[in-house]
């Protein structure tokens, strides 16, 4: 069976599986932000089409500058890429043929850009159903490769690092010339978070990468940036394809940038909804990873592998996303995206449902 490598597009999946889509159904594959776009882009929407007959600004000076006031972080220490997809493939061509080591289970994509550009690729496995990141366990490994990539929160636990264990696996690969790429694509689902880019000035081996499409919900535009010291943004932005930034993509992230209180409103939402569906699944004894953002892996522990769980929900017209391309999970998991109130509460019924007969 050839599963597809991503959520969302259930369209595949159901082919995959044998079944034909449901005219309606409701997606928990893609983890994005379930209150939609701001509402300001729909405003300005007609502004954007004025602006589609000329160039966009190749240096995305207004944007980035945006990102300084709001990180405190230098212009040259900012490259914006088209979403984060971009960024991390061209970390993986900046590290063409080198030593990778990827910490499991994590977003596939860090281990497809890698093996395009042959770099040989090491892995560090983390177990279920705490997912702990140790420093002492990972030592030895830092010691051979020439760069690691650390997703935080992790894409598909939910689960976010301990700073400290962070900032000391960062330390410890400066000793070893190892690149950290840290990347951060759901840092702002967080309602705890401190930020890493401080330690940008301090690190010329840690790289953040960031992702506007998730908060935003904007994946149909493209959007993230990346943030390291100046000499890495110019060797990564030497690596990048003109014209990769549409102007309705620059124009879309000025505006998501100052919408402060969206972000507020967002990340109290999930919070809420989550602690409301955790207690259903304690309730009816479904494990669940301690996720602090806006997906969680869920599994029946009365089944070993969740094939007849996944099929049971596609059949009730719910996605999941699958795991059997994260190592470490082979399928033992599904992965859900926090959505609305009533997409919750659907999924929660037809969960119902199911334990009521298993």
């Amino acid at each position: 069976m050839i599963w597809p490598s991503h959520g969302s597009n259930p369209q595949y999946l159901y082919e995959a599986m044998g079944l034909s889509l449901p005219k309606h159904y409701n997606d928990f594959s893609a983890n994005i932000n379930p209150l939609g776009p701001p509402p300001i882009l729909k405003e300005k929407w007609m502004e954007f089409y004025q602006e589609i007959f000329v160039y966009p600004d190749p240096y995305a000076i207004q944007l980035k500058k945006r990102i300084e006031n709001l990180e405190q972080v230098p212009v040259e220490s900012i490259l914006i890429g088209n979403g984060g997809a971009e960024l991390i493939t061209l970390v993986a061509r900046m590290l063409a043929g080198k030593r990778v080591l990827l910490v499991q289970p994590t977003f596939s994509e860090y281990e497809k850009a890698c093996q395009a550009n042959k770099c040989e690729v090491l892995y560090h496995q983390l177990c279920e159903p705490h997912f702990e990141l140790n420093l002492d366990e990972l030592r030895a490994k830092l010691a051979h490769v020439d760069a690691m990539f650390l997703c935080n929160p992790n894409n598909p636990t939910g689960i976010q690092y301990p700073r400290s264990t962070i900032l000391s696996i960062i330390e410890e690969c400066k000793m070893h010339n190892c690149l950290v790429i840290l990347d951060e694509a759901f840092f702002d689902f967080l309602i705890e978070y401190d930020s890493f880019i401080p330690y940008i000035s301090k690190f010329s081996n840690l790289i953040i990468i960031r992702s506007l499409t998730k908060m935003f919900a904007i994946p149909g535009i493209r959007l993230g940036y990346l943030v390291a010291q100046p000499d890495t943004i110019l060797m990564l932005s030497q690596l990048q394809s003109h014209w990769s930034i549409n102007t309705i993509a620059l124009r879309a992230g000025e505006l998501c940038l100052e919408n402060e209180s969206f972000i507020k409103l967002t990340q109290e939402y999930i919070n809420n909804e989550r602690k409301r569906i955790f207690e259903f699944f304690k309730k009816n004894e479904f494990g669940v990873s301690s996720s602090n953002v806006n997906f969680y892996l869920l599994r029946d522990p009365f089944l070993n592998d969740q094939f007849k769980l996944f099929e049971f929900l596609l059949h009730k017209a719910i996605v999941p996303r699958h795991t059997f391309n994260f190592p470490g999970l082979e399928g033992r998991w599904l992965r859900f995206a926090i959505k609305g109130c009533e997409e919750n509460n659907h999924l929660m019924e037809v969960l119902a449902e199911w334990r009521h007969h298993h």
